[in-house]
């Protein structure tokens, strides 16, 4: 299986900034940011169905947040902060640091 990761200099602003503006997918984030080791993409407690969650997880890889690797029948999910730190310095910190209901509320308010 091969998956589609954009290289490090093809990581643009809007598609990030669209990837991380669904609650969803910036819990996964959240999560990711809070972990050294590639996470199985099952073991995250997300709440929604596996398609869904899939959706959510391509958006974040396709827009080059997260790299997914495949590991028997699961992916290994880790967080791209290197390359997006590189690319779009400070947002990903920026974006942690802000507390979990303000996000919520001002990607709703959009």
């Amino acid at each position: 299986m091969r998956l589609h990761h954009p290289a490090p200099e093809e990581i643009e602003l809007p598609a990030v900034l669209h990837a991380l503006s669904d609650p969803q997918r910036l819990q996964i984030v959240r999560l990711l940011a809070e972990r050294d080791a590639p996470v199985p993409c099952g073991s995250l407690e997300l709440g929604v169905t596996k398609s869904t969650a899939t959706h959510h997880f391509r958006v974040l890889r396709e827009a080059g947040v997260i790299h997914q690797s495949p590991s028997g029948t699961t992916k290994l999910t880790t967080l791209r902060r290197a390359d997006l730190e590189a690319r779009l310095p400070g947002l990903l910190d920026a974006v942690l640091a802000a507390p979990p209901a303000l996000a919520a509320t001002s990607s709703s308010a959009l």
